[in-house]
């Protein structure tokens, strides 16, 4: 007995070992040392067109940021169920405030909203789900956590791409080096644009040279809805609506793969909410269900996909659809 309790304490001993060890992990690079991979990526730098001076910058004080590894490396969890989701996402106060941001700035979002074909609601829903409205948009320095994961081996080659970008917008002049702060992942901003989606979709609204999605309200809603726009965004429809199925409903239907007119959901049984027929518009939609929904489920239309663009969770794109929703015309 005693013989087993002493091995017994050998095994914990040498698993709690084991485990402080998995804890202390550092950053791990896929071939060489942090100075050696430096200076090639510096290289790839120069030969993108970017500046010494910015380039020099930018790494003086660079670090390795062990808390990304680890935020990279975490699994997200599932145990909330949808509706608890929902509920502690989209309190009511983030719709009252909501709704009166859209009124203290609806000269600006309905002319952005008109040029870009994007409802106001929409834009407001989208600020609201990413950054509370700006008021939390991450305070890790952008370059040391690309530069983390881009340095790491997991995601190396797209975090690499990140990094030369975001070195690419502090050379353009957009964002001074101390204010370029964003997400552990590098999502920067009030719309929290990865540097890819910045090159591509941030507008300098203002006029004023820089696409500054950090603190110009207007660079910040006429991104989001260049992004929207450009990604296939119609001005007159909407996202989707929660439905009931009848008994005995086909649950291979049930696929966002399985598109079809609303008139065809109509014959299969599929009601609004309180019972009430489909819309007589032939908008062609698909039913979703969203993971631990408990039935739950909704007839989305092609915004929805649009949102899923955008990021790519289920609970993502409902939450914006239901905060817009609510949001309403202010």
């Amino acid at each position: 007995m005693a013989r087993k309790s002493a091995l017994a304490r050998v095994l914990i001993t040498l698993l709690s070992g084991f485990c402080l060890l998995a804890m202390a992990l550092p950053v791990q690079a896929a071939s060489e040392p942090f100075d050696i991979w430096l200076t090639k990526l510096k290289t790839d730098a120069r030969a993108a067109g970017i500046r010494d001076t910015t380039i020099e910058a930018a790494f003086a004080e660079v670090e390795l940021i062990e808390k990304v590894v680890s935020l990279d490396r975490k699994q997200p969890e599932t145990v909330q169920t949808f509706q608890e989701y929902m509920t502690q996402r989209l309190p009511q106060a983030l719709v009252d405030k909501g709704k009166a941001l859209l009124n203290e700035n609806r000269a600006l979002l309905e002319e952005i909203g008109a040029k870009y074909g994007v409802q106001p609601r929409f834009i407001v829903a989208l600020w609201g789900v990413e950054t509370r409205y700006g008021s939390y948009t991450g305070g890790f320095s952008v370059i040391n956590a690309l530069t983390t994961l881009a340095y790491d081996d997991r995601r190396a080659d797209y975090f690499r791409g990140e990094l030369l970008l975001a070195l690419k917008i502090l050379d353009e002049g957009h964002i001074p080096l101390g204010e370029m702060k964003g997400s552990w992942a590098g999502a920067m901003g009030q719309s929290q644009f990865m540097p890819s989606s910045f090159v591509s979709f941030a507008v300098d609204y203002d006029g004023d040279g820089k696409r500054d999605i950090w603190t110009t309200k207007a660079d910040v809603f006429a991104s989001a809805a260049n992004y929207l726009a450009r990604s296939g965004w119609k001005y007159d429809e909407t996202w989707g609506r929660e439905v009931t199925l009848p008994a005995g409903f086909n649950p291979s239907l049930i696929d966002l793969k399985v598109a079809k007119p609303m008139a065809e959901w109509q014959a299969l049984g599929v009601r609004k909410i309180g019972g009430g027929d489909l819309p007589g518009r032939q908008l062609v939609a698909s039913l979703v269900q969203p993971k631990e929904s408990r039935g739950q489920t909704f007839l989305v239309y092609d915004n929805y996909r649009t949102l899923l663009k955008w990021n790519r969770s289920t609970y993502f794109a409902m939450s914006v659809g239901f905060l817009a929703d609510r949001i309403g015309d202010g």
